[in-house]
């Protein structure tokens, strides 16, 4: 080769490398590649197209052909006598037709180039790195010829910077799909969404947009798995990409959805497309051998009326969401107002609960249960403590709302759950004499209908005997159960030997009616009645009467929140046995807790106790 022709393709190649390099199109690099090609070579028309996925020819640079042509051949299949690109593509090797009028292989086709003055045509493959072919480069000929020796180099360079080229390409747009879309849906994923709702507030045109949640994910992951959970996923996406035009439903993770939807201009027409999606996605899923039904939950704001950026808009959707979800699950809900008292507060706390579910940063804290008479502890309450991101630990009673939420309090109770047998089979193998650890239960627990069988598999999967555990529960528990719902779980409850506490007990209206509907073991004085004892007559005398009545029914009383030595000699007089406040411990972490055990415990005859035969009621009378 001549030094100018030499010179000419290092010219050609470093310019390409250079577009690549700049993030140019693959279209535009095909620009750059033929007509530095026809620029250098007389009476060379250059082309270059993909083959897709199912064999057609795709036109991607072909700047000296006219449109008419490139729609003309725009999806040939690959064949055998496809002219010299299809047939090149079809037999993975270059195809020279020097004469496109007498070949057969141009026999369909050749009134297209003959019409335009191209005689000849020379056709290569250009491969993957898995030697499939993916597009063709070709010479068009004036003149009934083969390439000279220059242009064979010409190919041979050009092939290869295609290659380069549309790998680049491919590279790009798998790291972009990764970027952007869900892998397991195939939806626009929460970057995507991000970007396009900036975008949609940005031009100012009007739209809504619908925040959804599949109800019940949690409960097929657990129950059936998570590949069952994922095929749930997968089948309300799809239900939502087949809806039609003017959505654009994105997966923000988990069971978290959003719809964009363009051109709606009020709530009713947003209410109209929600109801629409609410029936697409709702039916039967089928998993294998077993069938699960999709249901969402869905609320929405409008851009403008509802907020004017994007992040107020998505958190008056997100207001919208979770009220459906309180008070009208499996249907949707549109923004107004009012949905703002108390819900920025709610939401965030349950945010930063679920946070910490997942973190591992919800502990159990211990305070001790004593008999008043001698000090000795006799039981211990497990109180949720939540580990702050700056080392402060929160007490339940920061985060107390968040418990209306039944999923957090359920997957919180489990939490704790299984922390509270793993201390008590700690305590029980260095044979400190731990009676009873109390664990409170929220209505979130009993909603499921499985507290009982839940609880005996998590202790028994520790070792411990039922016999150590006691459940509290308040009267919210009990008031806020489905007909004889809550009975019977109490009733399972004790029937397995697991003791029983009415907590709080005072504070609500009709406590007295419960002790009669909702039979328990121990009664527990709510400490608002405690702290008032020497200086309100009328708190005296109140749990003066429930302790009366606790002993005539045979139940058993803790009085709660005693801070000074005259309230529990108050309550010692009056024959309250057991007390429980700071004048004994705060809570306490788990290794202050084992001291205060070891130190202080009441003796339960010497021994261990890791007998699953033990007294029904070992706390002192």
């Amino acid at each position: 080769m001549a030094k100018g022709e030499t010179e000419f393709l290092l010219r050609l190649q470093t310019a390409v490398l250079e577009a690549v390099a700049r993030g140019e199109t693959l279209a535009s690099i095909g620009d750059e590649i033929c007509r530095g090609v026809e620029a250098s070579s007389e009476g060379i028309v250059c082309s270059i197209l993909q083959v897709d996925e199912n064999g057609a020819l795709r036109p991607l640079s072909a700047p000296s052909l006219p449109d008419y042509y490139c729609r003309a051949i725009d999806g040939i299949l690959a064949g055998p006598a496809a002219g010299s690109c299809g047939t090149a593509a079809y037999r993975k090797e270059p195809v020279l037709v020097t004469d496109i009028e007498t070949d057969p292989l141009w026999h369909s086709y050749k009134s297209l180039p003959l019409d335009l003055g191209l005689r000849a045509c020379w056709s290569s493959p250009i491969c993957d790195k898995n030697g499939v072919v993916v597009a063709t480069f070709a010479f068009y000929y004036r003149c009934a010829r083969g390439p000279t020796a220059f242009e064979a180099s010409m190919v041979e360079t050009c092939v290869h910077l295609c290659a380069l080229a549309i790998e680049h390409e491919r590279v790009r747009a798998r790291n972009h799909r990764l970027a952007y879309y869900d892998a397991l849906t195939g939806l626009p994923n929460r970057g995507r969404f991000n970007e396009v709702l900036a975008d949609r507030v940005a031009l100012g045109a009007p739209f809504g947009l619908i925040l959804l949640d599949i109800d019940h994910l949690k409960l097929v992951n657990d129950s059936i798995g998570h590949a069952a959970g994922d095929a749930l996923i997968r089948a309300v996406a799809t239900r939502l990409s087949t809806y039609g035009n003017g959505v654009m439903p994105c997966r923000l993770g988990g069971d978290e959805m959003a719809v964009i939807v363009t051109d709606c201009t009020d709530h009713s027409c947003l209410e109209r497309v929600a109801h629409g999606l609410l029936q697409a996605t709702h039916g039967m899923v089928s998993i294998g051998d077993q069938s699960v039904e999709a249901h969402v939950t869905m609320g929405g704001a409008l851009f403008g009326a509802d907020g004017h950026d994007a992040d107020t808009l998505c958190q008056n959707a997100d207001f919208a969401l979770y009220h459906a979800k309180q008070t009208h699950r499996g249907s949707y809900m549109g923004f107004r107002p009012d949905l703002r008292t108390d819900m920025v507060q709610r939401i965030g706390l349950i945010r930063q609960v679920d946070s910490a579910l997942s973190d591992g940063r919800i502990i159990p804290h211990y305070q001790p249960i004593v008999r008043l008479e001698t000090s000795e502890i006799v039981g211990i309450e497990a109180l949720a403590r939540l580990a702050m991101p700056d080392g402060r630990l929160a007490s339940a009673g920061e985060f107390h709302t968040a418990m209306e939420d039944p999923r957090i309090a359920y997957e919180l109770t489990g939490t704790m759950l299984e922390q509270v047998a793993r201390d008590i089979r700690g305590w029980l193998d260095a044979d400190i004499p731990v009676q009873h650890v109390g664990v409170n239960v929220t209505t979130g627990d009993f909603q499921r209908g499985n507290l009982s069988e839940r609880v005996s598999r998590i202790f028994a999967k520790a070792g411990v005997p039922l016999h150590h555990v006691i459940l509290e529960v308040n009267e919210s528990v009990f008031m806020g159960g489905n007909d004889r719902a809550v009975p019977h779980a109490v009733e399972s409850l004790r029937d397995k030997g697991i003791l029983v506490a009415l907590d709080d007990f005072g504070t609500g209206f009709a406590s007295l009616t419960h002790l009669l509907s909702f039979p328990v073991d121990i009664i527990k004085i709510d400490k608002s009645f405690v702290g008032r004892l020497g200086k309100d007559r009328p708190a005296e005398v109140v749990v003066s009467a429930i302790l009366d009545i606790a002993r005539k029914l045979d139940m058993r009383v803790v009085a709660e929140g005693i801070e000074s030595m005259a309230q529990a000699e108050f309550l010692r007089q009056e024959g309250c046995k057991l007390g429980q406040g700071y004048l004994f411990s705060r809570p306490v972490a788990v290794a202050d807790a084992t001291k205060l055990l070891r130190n202080f415990a009441q003796s339960i005859g010497g021994g261990k106790t890791t007998s699953a035969a033990g007294p029904r009621f070992a706390l002192a009378r």
